[in-house]
């Protein structure tokens, strides 16, 4: 009885992009049910991201294939983002909506994650190159709504800490991906090709949690925001610019710019650290260096727990910038030093890398108003850098037989992306309608004034719920 009364309300898998809803002016109490749900999406993907980078490695071993190849597995996974983000999943966003997006995305995941099976039973690189494309469409997909969902479901002021803090989800998953991998793949079975049925069991675990959760978004209420709602919040902020068509929206082409030069980045350094501590580190081997890969993505939950704290103080675009200096400085020292010195600025890099991929999303969408779902797609596809930038990497150090020389490459791309975040602080141009959205009152109001009822039914601005039933507005 309990389960039908939950699934007659749940939402409806399609709601029109030109409807004015409230779910853009919900209060923090009122958007946490939905918001924890999608939370639990970042861990997914953390853990799918940490799973590869130790995959990388470990096929370089089982395999016998070069570091060049290797980041096939990195160009399968985010080669497909775009592909999602422009294309399918960002058609289904605009003419669908985001929960639809939520259920086709996990459904994609689960699908790759059964076909690791055949692919370990053949010991076939390109068959796990594929069903890691499989499984990077069905989380570029993802990636497609849940980010921007984040910074728009709820006050516009808190967007950035809201992304981050679920974000921080994500790092937890990317710590636990490679200390699974560091028992389960090179424990016992020292690299053998007996360790591939390890990797099947492991994904096959995956597709049926991940099948579970699609399930239970099915049967959730997911609250919808549109196109019609952001043009709402513009103009109740007095944000210029989304007037503007879409490919006069220069603000945003360099979000997605310093997204694909920083996710390239970020990805390489996550995909050449075993290789990089193996060597520059004495007496340290494929399981210890994913044992120190762990710790470093524990530096990096760590860094975006305490970047969200600083959100919470300081504008979330200093935040941003302090951080990306972090990146920059520390990336480039570790190019030079050995030892466990070397080791020590990896995991620096990996602390200030934490708030940067978020915070680029929420701050690139800032006025776009109608254009926003567009954006965030355009933003997303930015993750195609972590297909290019880990090849050119590992093609560097393949030719100087050095991983540490071949860091040069990320930090060079780390370079670039340090460019949007010197300019959201310093050209008004950028910095204004950041701080106008940021600043905004909306969603911070007395429950008492903005109330949703027990039921969950999502009040139109012309009385109408998604659902098309009338229902009287209440006066408090």
């Amino acid at each position: 009885m309990a389960f039908a009364k939950m699934l007659s309300k749940r939402s409806a898998l399609r709601t029109k992009n030109t409807d004015l809803t409230v779910a853009a002016q919900l209060t923090l109490r009122q958007s946490l049910w939905p918001l924890t749900i999608v939370t639990v999406l970042f861990f997914l993907w953390g853990f799918a991201y940490g799973l590869l980078d130790t995959l990388n490695k470990h096929f370089q071993n089982t395999l016998g294939i070069t570091r060049t190849r290797s980041s096939g597995l990195q160009a399968a996974y985010f080669g497909a983002y775009p592909l999602a983000s422009l294309g399918y999943a960002n058609w289904m966003l605009r003419h669908w909506g985001y929960k639809s997006v939520f259920i086709f995305g996990l459904c994609l995941y689960g699908i790759g994650a059964l076909m690791m099976w055949p692919a370990g039973v053949y010991r076939s690189f390109g068959g796990f190159c594929g069903a890691t494309f499989i499984i990077g469409s069905g989380l570029g997909s993802l990636e497609t709504a849940a980010n921007p969902y984040l910074a728009v479901c709820g006050p516009p002021r808190w967007a950035e800490i809201r992304i981050n803090f679920a974000q921080a989800f994500n790092a937890v998953g990317t710590v636990v991906g490679p200390v699974l991998g560091s028992y389960v793949f090179f424990q016992k079975t020292e690299d053998s090709v007996a360790a591939l049925k390890n990797v099947q069991w492991v994904y096959l675990g995956i597709a049926i949690f991940v099948f579970i959760l699609a399930f239970v978004f099915f049967a959730s209420y997911i609250p919808e925001v549109t196109d019609a709602d952001m043009e709402f919040q513009v103009r109740e902020t007095h944000v210029e610019g989304s007037e503007l068509p879409f490919r006069k929206q220069y603000r945003l082409f360099h979000a997605a710019f310093a997204q694909f030069t920083y996710c390239g980045a970020q990805v390489a350094v996550a995909s050449y650290f075993i290789n990089y501590v193996v060597e520059t580190r004495r007496n340290t081997d494929s399981a210890l260096a994913a044992k120190f890969l762990a710790g470093a993505q524990g530096a990096f939950t760590v860094g975006r727990f305490s970047g969200t704290l600083f959100m919470a103080y300081a504008k979330p675009r200093m935040v941003f910038l302090a951080y990306m200096f972090g990146v920059v400085i520390f990336l480039g020292a570790a190019t030079g030093t050995r030892e466990n010195t070397g080791l020590a600025m990896l995991f620096m890099v990996l602390f200030f890398e934490s708030v940067c991929f978020p915070t680029i999303v929420a701050l690139g969408i800032r006025g776009l108003g109608r254009h926003y779902k567009r954006g965030s797609g355009v933003i997303v596809a930015g993750v195609l850098g972590g297909a290019c930038v880990p090849a050119l990497t590992g093609k560097v150090a393949d030719i100087y037989n050095d991983t540490g020389k071949a860091m040069v490459v990320p930090e060079m791309f780390m370079v670039a992306a340090l460019t949007y975040a010197m300019c959201v602080n310093f050209v008004p141009y950028y910095r204004i309608p950041a701080d106008l959205v940021g600043e905004s009152d909306i969603g911070i109001v007395n429950t008492a004034d903005s109330k949703l009822d027990e039921e969950k039914n999502v009040q139109t601005r012309d009385g109408r719920n998604m659902g098309g039933e009338v229902h009287e507005v209440e006066k408090t």
